[in-house]
């Protein structure tokens, strides 16, 4: 194999990887929302004055206080089957993410650890994609720098990880069928179970009142949903005793595969820090990239 055979197939490799990490990055937008950790109150539960509309409306409400959060997420996402993943995130006073993610029907390929520090992805720590990046064990990308082509196609969504995962957690106030399934434990926690059900035009809808920053970031937001072909979602929500969501689940059908997403909290507001990798471990896409073109 020649030199420019060699370099077009490591950026066929670049591409793929970014293309698979990416999708969890979108998933993580997609439906992280405010979470609570465990409590001894009343799981949620609406008083006689409290409709399960305002429940749900009370919880969403609380996650504007959210400055960091952990959580488990797992499901089915479309084109990329079932997946895994921890994380921790942190929203203020600027926007840092750690997650550790497997991707359960790629095999070696499907694992991966991705982390967001001063708006650069870092995605690594798998075994496989060290043999074809020279032993460097991350792959760099400055969100800023980086375009579609480079990002094969992903780039609106690993941008959302700048989001404030909390926003979305407005979008069950859309549903006008709102109910209360009953009281469960999720991971040790009493909480009460409500379902319901959305559509994007009801939510696009519902953001002409927002404020010109809120709304802007309902939209961007509400775009993923729009690439994948779902225009109608079933979301479940459990709120524990401090009318916060222990527990959140969204599912649609897109036009390449079913999303189904689960997502339980562990901790808010506490310490998250997150660091780069060692800058000697590490390869930039974006100079990898331009070399490429140049040559």
């Amino acid at each position: 194999m020649g030199i420019s055979d060699s370099r077009t197939a490591v950026r066929r490799s670049a591409r793929r990887r970014a293309t698979g990490a990416a999708f969890a990055v979108v998933a993580l937008a997609a439906g992280a929302v405010s979470c609570g950790g465990k409590s001894s109150g009343s799981a949620g539960e609406e008083t006689p004055e409290m409709t399960p509309a305002a429940a749900v409306a009370k919880a969403a409400k609380n996650s504007d206080d959210i400055t960091s959060l952990s959580y488990r997420m797992k499901g089915d996402y479309p084109e990329q089957g079932r997946i895994e993943a921890e994380a921790s995130m942190r929203l203020k006073p600027t926007v840092a993410m750690s997650m550790k993610m497997k991707a359960l029907d790629q095999g070696a390929d499907g694992s991966a650890e991705i982390r967001l520090v001063d708006k650069v992805m870092y995605i690594g720590g798998n075994a496989e994609m060290a043999k074809e990046m020279d032993g460097k064990t991350w792959m760099k990308f400055d969100l800023s720098a980086l375009g579609e082509d480079a990002l094969g196609g992903q780039a609106a969504g690993v941008g959302q990880a700048e989001q404030n995962p909390a926003a979305e957690s407005t979008f069950m106030t859309g549903a006008k069928d709102v109910k209360k399934v009953g009281t469960e434990t999720v991971d040790g926690v009493r909480t009460t179970h409500y379902t319901g059900t959305v559509t994007l035009d009801t939510l696009k809808d519902g953001f002409a009142s927002e404020d010109k920053a809120t709304r802007e970031q309902h939209e961007k937001s509400l775009k993923q949903y729009e690439d994948l072909g779902i225009d109608k979602m079933t979301m479940d929500m459990w709120i524990d005793g401090d009318d916060h969501a222990k527990q959140f689940r969204m599912k649609g059908d897109a036009d390449k595969g079913p999303l189904d997403m689960t997502f339980t909290f562990l901790d808010i507001n506490k310490p998250v820090t997150v660091e780069a990798p060692p800058a000697e471990d590490v390869m930039d896409l974006a100079e990898m990239m331009k070399e490429l073109q140049s040559s």
